[in-house]
């Protein structure tokens, strides 16, 4: 296959948002793990990191409908520029707290609870903004350039955390996010005005009714209900991201450093396969390559984790010098490797799933639903994986940390499973079958 740019970055205000995505996520992808790493340092037990699953989920549970609604019915672009600016002040408040040595768990808690309550208003007027920018045609390969974005920041950001923390302080994880969030912000201002298809009421009495049309819209889109479900029951049994710092310092017994790497590993296979489907201009069989992406993303969390079994004898004894600073890595081990190849193949699931689901979703629903469609499915992709969280956390406190990954991803298979038996239609999904949406409206 040739390798050619991709289409959506024929489209100008697309690859400006792409770019200011590329520079934010860098920066909340270091804060998010820096902040797994700091409630390890202020506490040993694995509940207490889980529970930012829970602080992050339930104002999404509370708010992600009406932020479907207002990506529906006010200017998109607006309320990326309120909700990224509340960012900013979030992060500087964890970088000043913790800087100052007055940082404690309910701070943190209580600010990743106010930031999630600010992403369930930016991520569908984001989500729903991408077709406004490109035609329908090219919608595969921005969301497979959003997974890009997403991904190649997930592994730089992650890798950032281990050095800042090691070099600078943990507080500067945070004030360097701050910084990044000023990409998207940028981006915004020179895209100029974007035009969309809003809802034209915008009375307070029609709020609970417009949400439930959106509803009940989704539960007759057989395609979408199918692959909000698979999404969630996945994600909810797979889901441990929370329990890496354990892996690393109690099981692999490794440092910042590394940890940083083992953080960054499950979107270096993200990025890989991103890449490839960013170069589709025709891609089919969406609903089995669905389901499949799935099924490698379950028994990639069961090789994650068995993987600890490999040995924990080290493979070298070396020191490099970087920063100026002699690095000991000693204790990388064949486990730690085996580890970093589980969380790549983990990161390829999720990846692919991940575009297709997105693809699907936008095609098949018109553009004044689009807000409130992906509020709706907010609730689900964020709800899995955050209350996945906690149900992880809690089963390795009662049991262990490998038991808590390896029953996560028996649990995604069965999940694949059901929803293939309860769903037929969702395997048989070719991806050119009517578009229910229409065409995009786009500016370019």
């Amino acid at each position: 296959m040739s390798i050619h740019i991709p289409p959506a970055l024929h489209h100008r205000r697309f690859t400006l948002l792409w770019i200011g995505l590329l520079i934010s996520v860098t920066g909340s992808q270091m804060q998010l793990w820096a902040l797994f790493w700091h409630v390890r340092q202020l506490t040993d037990q694995p509940i207490a990191v889980s529970i930012i699953g829970a602080v992050r989920f339930f104002p999404i549970l509370l708010l992600a409908l009406f932020g479907g609604l207002m990506a529906d019915r006010y200017n998109r672009r607006k309320i990326m520029f309120l909700t990224q600016s509340s960012s900013i002040a979030i992060a500087l408040a964890l970088g000043l707290l913790t800087y100052s040595g007055q940082i404690q768990l309910w701070h943190i808690y209580t600010l990743t609870a106010i930031q999630a309550a600010a992403m369930a208003f930016d991520l569908p007027a984001r989500q729903a903004l991408v077709p406004n920018l490109v035609p329908g045609k090219d919608l595969p390969s921005a969301f497979s350039l959003q997974s890009i974005a997403f991904n190649t920041g997930s592994i730089v950001g992650p890798a950032l955390s281990g050095i800042v923390i090691g070099y600078l302080g943990q507080e500067y994880t945070y004030l360097i996010n701050a910084v990044t969030f000023l990409g998207v912000l940028m981006a915004l201002v020179l895209m100029g005005p974007i035009q969309q298809r809003a809802r034209t009421s915008h009375g307070l009495n029609q709020v609970f009714p417009e949400i439930r049309d959106a509803i009940r819209f989704i539960l007759r889109q057989k395609i979408i209900l199918s692959s909000m479900v698979l999404d969630f029951l996945a994600t909810f049994f797979s889901s441990a991201n929370t329990l890496l710092p354990y892996v690393a310092q109690d099981i692999l017994k490794v440092g910042p450093l590394q940890y940083g790497w083992l953080a960054s590993a499950q979107s270096v296979g993200a990025l890989g396969a991103g890449l490839v489907i960013s170069q589709a201009r025709d891609l089919r069989r969406q609903g089995r390559l669905l389901l499949g992406s799935v099924t490698i993303f379950g028994l990639a969390t069961i090789f994650f984790g068995t993987a600890y079994t490999f040995g924990l004898a080290p493979l070298f004894n070396e020191k490099i010098f970087l920063l100026g600073r002699t690095l000991d890595l000693t204790g990388v081990s064949l486990a730690y490797v085996m580890t970093f190849l589980a969380l790549i193949l983990v990161g390829v699931g999720d990846s692919v799933s991940t575009i297709l689901r997105n693809t699907i979703r936008q095609l098949q629903t018109p553009d004044d639903m689009r807000g409130r469609m992906t509020g709706i499915n907010q609730i689900f992709f964020q709800g899995g994986p955050q209350l996945g969280e906690i149900e992880a956390g809690a089963v390795a406190q009662i049991f262990s940390v490998p038991t808590a990954i390896i029953t996560g991803g028996i649990g995604c298979i069965l999940t694949v499973v059901f929803i293939n038996h309860k769903w037929p239609v969702l395997r048989s999904y070719n991806g050119d079958e009517t578009i229910l949406a229409g065409a995009s409206m786009t500016a370019d």
